[in-house]
């Protein structure tokens, strides 16, 4: 990737890595190969080695301050649901980063970036000029030429709500990458389906996504996953009366435009309960030998902060185990 020349770490002296901003809460950065999108991050300071290159350099006469010695800082992503809610998902990581050792990512995808009305395409991966996915992979990349201390060519990832169904799309496409996995509570998902068209199914997968898109169903059997949702979390988002009239509302809007395959789509989208969602999933998956933990949270409604800490725990002895 063409990137302009840009401060690293390796540029800043550890007492300076602060006041640099370049560790600690790290604000809001524009993506360059793509402004519309962002992300944030969180670097727990005493864990990041600033220049692991120094290691090679090490010799015997010369002495290195320990900062350089430290191991490679693994990176959690995080993905926040429709609210958009991306330096919160953030922030609740910090107690983990300090105690496991891990920096935190924290992608935002702004609404209505191909669509003014338009709140859930980043879920989807690709709509219109969007590729959310390519976008996360860019953000890995600039995190590795800012902070080549943070290991970004496999990364543990979560998400919850609209950040679960992103996550589950991942997994499918870039299993190679990912180190374990916990997808929160998704509203609707895609299923290992060869009849269905994406996103519900993955039929269309080369035509979607060229035909380098390929889901390794090996390595998808090898990787963690966890599927987290709460006991009480199991009604339809908005009710049944919303979902008839949103149905309406973009026929209405289909009509207008004289759109008729748009209006005979409909609302779309699944009127099932997020409980029962990923039970499906969990049944589906093992018919192809990918087994998951489905972990249902006593009392918890549709609530990230209710599942938060099944989450950690499920991920931590995996962050550890790095």
């Amino acid at each position: 990737m063409d990137l302009p020349r840009l401060i690293s770490t390796v540029d800043v002296p550890p007492k300076f890595l602060k006041s640099a901003m370049l560790v600690g809460r790290i604000p809001l950065k524009a993506l360059h190969t793509d402004p519309r999108v962002s992300y944030t991050l969180y670097i727990p300071p005493e864990h990041l080695n600033p220049d692991p290159s120094l290691q090679a350099k090490h010799t015997q006469d010369m002495e290195l301050d320990p900062v350089y010695q430290l191991p490679p800082l693994p990176l959690l992503v995080t993905i926040h649901g429709t609210g958009r809610n991306a330096e919160t998902c953030r922030d609740r990581l910090i107690d983990l980063a300090h105690h496991s050792r891990v920096a935190i990512l924290a992608p935002l995808f702004s609404a209505g970036i191909d669509s003014y009305n338009d709140l859930h395409s980043y879920k989807l991966l690709k709509y219109k000029s969007m590729r959310s996915d390519v976008m996360l992979l860019q953000m890995l990349d600039e995190v590795a030429l800012r902070w080549p201390g943070i290991e970004t060519e496999k990364v543990f990832m979560m998400g919850f709500s609209g950040g679960g169904q992103f996550v589950q799309r991942v997994m499918y496409l870039y299993a190679e990458r990912l180190r374990a996995v916990s997808v929160g509570a998704p509203g609707m998902v895609t299923m290992l389906d060869e009849g269905l068209k994406w996103p519900n199914g993955v039929k269309d997968l080369d035509e979607v996504f060229g035909e380098k898109a390929i889901i390794e169903k090996e390595v998808l059997r090898k990787l963690p996953v966890q599927l987290v949702v709460g006991s009480e979390d199991n009604v339809v988002h908005g009710g049944e009366e919303f979902w008839d009239w949103l149905q309406e509302k973009k026929k209405e809007f289909a009509r207008e435009k004289g759109n008729s395959s748009e209006e005979k789509r409909g609302a779309g989208g699944l009127r099932v309960g997020r409980l029962d969602t990923l039970k499906a999933l969990q049944l589906a998956w093992q018919e192809e030998g990918i087994t998951s933990s489905l972990e249902v949270v006593e009392g918890v409604g549709h609530d990230s902060g209710g599942v938060l800490e099944v989450v950690k725990a499920f991920l931590e002895p995996y962050i550890r185990s790095v």
